[in-house]
């Protein structure tokens, strides 16, 4: 388990929630924060955002209704990302599941210099996407659903630093037994908060 590192969605405003900002910086075990500042990267820069994020490894926000978003706006949003806040990479979320779409995404992305491409599925895609992305989320999700959680065969014949689980009302108390199921279930990139509603990833976990 010491290969576990963090990506933290960081859903929330500097300006709103300083300390958890600050807090990041010294993150002993942190692999990537995921940017957002508005369901994406905004109209235009925010500068609470670029100075919180100085020093971060930091992959920005960027929503793709599951295919149905426009290419051209997704990567629209990737550009913002990049030349705005100067992201390590890319976070497409609400990922669909036309490897063929998400391919040419990853390819644009990565063309444009996105160093790094994540996708958030929340559960366990294809296994053809393992060839398009650094990181896949095949989790999000309360601790309820976490607990009953089926992993494909497929995915033990993969790195663990492949796959990302992002669990969310969880007790502090439980957060031990989540760690140690997200390495049994190989993945060695996970989140967990105690925090839950619409957005679980406003604040940090207590």
């Amino acid at each position: 388990m010491s290969r576990q590192r963090h990506v933290v969605p960081a859903y929330f405003h500097p300006a709103v929630e300083p300390e958890g900002w600050r807090a990041l910086a010294s993150h002993p075990a942190l692999r990537f924060v995921v940017l957002n500042v508005a369901d994406g990267p905004g109209t235009s820069p925010d500068q609470s955002f670029v100075d919180a994020a100085a020093g971060l490894p930091v992959i920005g926000y960027v929503d793709t209704d599951y295919g149905a978003r426009p290419a051209a706006d997704v990567l629209t949003d990737v550009e913002r990302h990049l030349a705005w806040y100067g992201v390590d990479g890319v976070f497409f979320d609400q990922a669909g599941t036309d490897a063929r779409h998400y391919g040419a995404l990853t390819e644009a992305a990565r063309s444009l210099g996105a160093g790094t491409v994540a996708l958030n599925h929340g559960t366990h895609p294809p296994e053809e996407f393992t060839e398009l992305a650094d990181l896949l989320v095949t989790f999000e999700g309360p601790l309820c659903a976490y607990r009953d959680l089926w992993v494909p065969r497929w995915v033990y014949r993969h790195r663990p630093e492949l796959f990302c689980h992002l669990v969310y009302e969880t007790p502090p108390s439980a957060t031990a037994s989540v760690l140690r199921q997200a390495w049994r279930s190989n993945a060695a990139a996970v989140h967990v908060t105690d925090h839950g509603g619409e957005n679980p990833w406003g604040r940090l976990p207590t």
